[in-house]
């Protein structure tokens, strides 16, 4: 009875489970399709013919590749940025007790908590007040300071269970600060900041509210997209381009998953 009572309960779970799994993942196998319509301007289901000569023209269009250059410039330094300063960060408020600790947290979590639209409006109200020209590293900074909280939440999270004895032992044995940063810290927060800069690099990467406010006249490939969806040139065009940067996320996305796999196997033996 009871084993029937658990296959009965878990049904509805997996009902639930696929459900939910079709609702994020059909809408793309539409973009899938459409990347292949013979149709260039409108929308229709079932397309009236399906052709590949969409990804020749993409292939052959300046514009997309300029908007994907920029975005991947973007993304690398912002997550570079947000490594470096989300990690600093981390070990400052994970490993040191001061007054005013929690507020500086707060302060560190409040720009991904705030709606981007509030962060763009207060970059561009500050740049204009700074004189500062829009360009390259204001899209750098308004990414930053969202990509910074998500590295910094996964090294505080691995830091706080990572016991200080070790920290304590490094340094008994002999250990500078720095050697026990390179040989003890960061080994240990090594799978969480792959991690922070994946999500990083995908957050700076696909983000429009922010760089709206911020770009000037830089066109990321967010942007490049939404302008093509309202004054569509050739719409297959952004489903191909779309079904690309798919395909290329998908490929670090699973070796990062592969590698990340055992490790957490390892700790979990080790508790």
């Amino acid at each position: 009875m009871r084993s029937e009572r658990r296959g009965g309960a878990s049904r509805p779970l997996i009902a639930g489970a696929l459900a939910g799994m079709a609702f994020l993942h059909v809408p793309m196998l539409f973009i899938f399709l459409y990347a292949f319509s013979s149709e260039d301007q409108t929308y229709l289901f079932p397309p009236p013919g399906l052709t590949t000569k969409w990804f020749g023209v993409a292939w052959e269009r300046p514009d997309v590749w300029q908007a994907i250059r920029l975005s991947l410039e973007v993304a690398t330094v912002t997550t570079a940025l947000a490594l470096v300063l989300g990690t600093l960060a981390a070990l400052a408020l994970a490993r040191t007790r001061f007054f005013g600790r929690e507020a500086v947290s707060l302060l560190l979590v409040l720009p991904i908590a705030l709606p981007g639209i509030v962060t763009g409006i207060a970059l561009r109200s500050a740049y204009g007040l700074s004189g500062i020209p829009f360009g390259f590293w204001t899209i750098v900074v308004g990414h930053a300071t969202f990509c910074i909280v998500v590295v910094y939440n996964n090294a505080v999270a691995r830091l706080r269970r990572t016991s200080p004895s070790l920290v304590e032992a490094s340094m008994d044995l002999g250990a500078d600060a720095f050697q026990t940063l390179r040989y003890v810290l960061l080994p240990s927060l090594g799978t969480a900041l792959l991690a922070g800069g994946m999500l990083a690099f995908a957050l700076s990467f696909d983000e429009v509210i922010v760089t709206t406010f911020t770009a000037g006249q830089q066109t990321t490939l967010p942007i490049w997209m939404l302008q093509e969806l309202v004054r569509p040139r050739q719409r297959p065009v952004t489903n191909v381009v779309a079904v690309v940067i798919v395909a290329l996320t998908f490929i670090p996305i699973l070796a990062a998953y592969y590698l990340t796999r055992g490790e957490e196997h390892a700790s979990g033996g080790r508790l």
